[in-house]
């Protein structure tokens, strides 16, 4: 058996459940470490849990401490959690009174010392440069002459006073300046969004859109310049269509969007000379290509003077060029009136020879009917000759043709013809069709508009005796023979002169088709 005492039941200390335990462990932790800034390894980070939430743990060579980022959190992270990486975590130190375990609760994380920032660095190149966006071969030219350019920079900095002053020595321009943080946790993001908003501009617009973009800042730090190594700013300046020149830091500084930028410049000041030409220069160069251009023309037209001076000495005078044919036509014209005279001198002679008579006729005609008839004992044996010419081309050419191919070509003609032949009585009750409606729709018309209907409403039609509908009581004279015309049938009337306006008296009924008297 136990023995129980007394004196340990009645025991000053005071009893706490668990989960009051777990509570007053939670807010004295809380309390103590509410801000802290914690450096170690990230460890058994396999990215975000489905909820978004991330869960890993920080270590050193001796101890260990769990972490979590929470969703809205992880998305404003400058520098993504990586398994290895040494980090310098803030945030506020907790515990989960489910497990007894103490976590530190993570609200910023930056890579701890130069080294952990260089190798970061290497590896996001690595692997951007893997998937080409530094490649050569999509890097865009500069334009010689821009009319527009954007400016991504800080407002209030010197950079942008030294680029607007290199460019207004050098050539001025319009600038539009998009102003960003160029320091500090949302850098990338601002920078991303205005080279992004850039491009999104239109041509003739309210903003023009600008025809090249520069990305500048003045010199700094590893850490100063972070910003610039952000992965959504290396996206941004590859997916740009616009030329973007680079002009982050001093000489010696690089950062990831010098690689993906299609100039990079080594300060401000030389993206600002590499943007626009030197005006005087030019105007000077202009004006020594206008020198040589005249000179040029002018010794070319001096050339050709010369050349068609010597050309035109080595050309004959006309009096030269027309001495012969002028000879000529004087010699003919000389021989032209003795010509004629022999000419003439001897159609009279031939036509003096010539004797007609009737006998020399009747020979001519015996002559062209002894012709004629050799010509028409010659028809039938020409005629055979040619039939039987033809039949042996027709043979020969029989014999060249295939007749399966004769067959083939003979079954699609007469499918086609089948097809045409279906085609056509389709077409001709389609029209058929077609008419039929149109003609429906014409009577029901004619009929709507037909006076018929008017009559069986109980109207009647005056006619005279030629068949003329009369409109008026004054185209109707007394005695006249009238024809009325009702819905059913139509009756003849004589006219008795107006109306007196007294009472109406009533018509005797009379037969259709018979003539009435109308009172």
């Amino acid at each position: 058996m136990v023995e129980i005492r007394k004196d340990d039941s009645l025991s000053n200390v005071a009893e706490y459940s668990v989960s009051e335990i777990s509570l007053a462990l939670k807010r004295t932790v809380e309390d103590a470490f509410g801000h802290v800034r914690v450096r170690g390894e990230i460890s058994g980070f396999r990215g975000a849990h489905s909820s978004g939430h991330c869960y890993f743990s920080l270590k050193d060579d001796r101890s260990r401490i769990e972490a979590v980022i929470w969703k809205g959190t992880f998305a404003r992270l400058r520098v993504p959690p990586q398994e290895g990486l040494e980090v310098v975590a803030t945030g506020r130190l907790t515990t989960f009174p489910g497990s007894s375990k103490y976590q530190i609760v993570i609200e910023s994380l930056e890579p701890a010392g130069a080294g952990a920032l260089m190798a970061l660095v290497e590896e996001r190149k690595r692997r951007l440069a893997a998937e080409g966006l530094f490649a050569e071969n999509r890097k865009k030219p500069l334009p010689f002459m821009p009319h527009v350019i954007g400016v991504i920079t800080s407002p209030t900095g010197a950079v942008i006073r030294d680029i607007i002053h290199r460019i207004t020595d050098r050539f001025p321009v319009h600038v539009i300046v998009w102003p960003v943080r160029v320091q500090g946790e949302t850098t990338g993001a601002e920078v991303a969004a205005a080279i992004t908003g850039f491009n999104a501009l239109q041509r003739g617009g309210t903003i023009p859109r600008p025809d090249l973009i520069i990305v500048a800042r003045g010199g700094g730090s590893l850490e100063d310049l972070w910003g610039f190594n952000d992965e959504v700013v290396v996206r941004a300046a590859a997916a740009s269509a616009v030329p973007l020149i680079s002009a982050v830091g001093h000489e010696t500084d690089w950062t990831l969007i010098d690689f993906a930028a299609d100039r990079r410049a080594p300060t401000p000041t030389g993206a600002a000379e590499m943007a626009v030409p030197v005006k005087a220069d030019l105007e000077a160069n202009l004006a020594r290509l206008s020198a040589r251009l005249k000179g040029a023309v002018s010794r070319c037209l001096e050339r050709r003077r010369q050349e068609m001076r010597s050309l035109s000495r080595a050309l004959p005078s006309p009096d030269q060029l027309f001495a012969m044919p002028r000879r000529r036509f004087d010699e003919a014209a000389g021989r032209l009136g003795r010509a004629l005279e022999t000419s003439t001198q001897r159609k009279r002679l031939h036509f003096s020879g010539i004797r007609l008579s009737i006998a020399t006729l009747d020979r001519r005609i015996a002559q062209a009917s002894r012709d004629a008839t050799q010509c028409g004992e010659r028809l039938p044996a020409l005629y055979q000759s040619l039939v039987r010419h033809r039949r042996t081309r027709l043979d020969r050419d029989a014999a060249r043709v295939n007749p399966r191919v004769a067959l083939q070509r003979i079954t699609v003609l007469s499918e086609r013809l089948k097809a045409a032949v279906g085609r056509k009585d389709r077409a001709v009750l389609l029209r058929l069709e077609r008419s039929r409606i149109a003609y429906e729709q014409s009577a029901r018309l004619a009929e709507t508009l037909s006076y018929k209907s008017i009559l069986e409403r109980g109207f009647a039609l005056v006619r005279d005796a030629d068949d003329r509908p009369l409109k008026r009581a004054s185209d109707v004279k007394a005695g006249e023979a009238l024809r009325l015309q009702f819905a059913d049938d139509s009756v003849g009337a004589i006219a008795t002169g107006k109306s007196s306006g007294g009472s109406r008296k009533s018509a005797p009924t009379r037969e259709p088709g018979k003539q009435g008297t109308l009172f």
